[in-house]
């Protein structure tokens, strides 16, 4: 073939770096550790970056694609370095980022009934490459049921709850389960969600709900306590999200680990 002009390696005379350029929303398998199956496939959105010194026009987006294309269906955690390796060297770059969103399912059994069905997590893989310096944050989004302790307290029927969103970030020395995170944010509500629910089921967590009082600051504070304790964790973030049942806003409470070294 006849030699194209390659105009992204061209100069640029604004002397102006990007942190990050790249591709976003690339929809790919991928595989994931599972705790009682070994591993589970799932497809995840990917974003990739690099970043751009001032002195090259563009960045050839198409080597991205080309460094997913040799990993095939072996993207996981442990190939992770190894993929943003590549990614450096073929776009001759300081830095290189990656970015997995995906469903991460588990079975879960209902309390009374057992009546069981697969439910769905949002996990994120986040991974930095600078220079030869590779750091990963895990990130899991569990939905909870959380119940308003001044609701309870104030009121002489009832008390009013919501689904809740808790989003854990963690950056680990020692391997740490989706399952483990998910556990704990669990396990620090008000009460968990089951994919189905039988009547017997609709009572036993709407009472729990109730025995089992917390505001958005005690779903932080409750799991951060948890982390911060965990001697495999360098660094942890906690953020919860009330989506209130009887105000057209939701509440919000964040906490970030104290220790400042580890601090992405």
């Amino acid at each position: 073939m006849e030699p194209l002009q390659d105009v992204q390696s061209q100069p640029d005379d604004r002397r102006l770096p990007i942190d990050r350029v790249g591709v976003k929303g690339i929809r790919y398998p991928i595989v994931v550790k599972d705790r009682s199956r070994g591993s589970q496939r799932t497809v995840a959105s990917i974003n990739m970056y690099v970043n751009l010194p001032h002195h090259f026009k563009g960045t050839h987006m198409s080597r991205f694609l080309e460094v997913l294309a040799e990993h095939d269906e072996a993207i996981s955690v442990d190939s992770l370095p190894d993929l943003l390796h590549k990614v450096q060297d073929r776009l001759t770059a300081e830095e290189a980022h990656i970015e997995l969103e995906f469903p991460y399912f588990l079975r879960k059994s209902a309390p009374v009934s057992g009546a069981a069905a697969l439910m769905d997590y949002r996990v994120r893989f986040i991974g930095t490459l600078h220079k030869k310096r590779y750091r990963m944050i895990l990130e899991v989004t569990v939905p909870v049921t959380t119940l308003c302790p001044c609701s309870k307290e104030i009121s002489e029927r009832g008390a009013h709850n919501q689904r809740s969103h808790v989003t854990v970030r963690v950056r680990f020395k020692k391997f740490v389960w989706v399952e483990e995170i998910i556990e704990q944010v669990e396990s620090n509500a008000s009460c968990q969600l089951y994919p189905i629910l039988k009547r017997p089921d609709e009572k036993f967590v709407t009472e729990q709900a109730y025995d089992n009082p917390r505001f958005v600051e005690d779903m932080v504070r409750s799991v951060a306590a948890t982390l911060d304790a965990d001697p495999r964790i360098s660094w942890f973030s906690v953020a919860a999200e009330n989506f209130e049942s009887i105000h057209n806003h939701s509440a919000y409470a964040f906490i970030e680990s104290s220790r400042e070294e580890e601090t992405p």
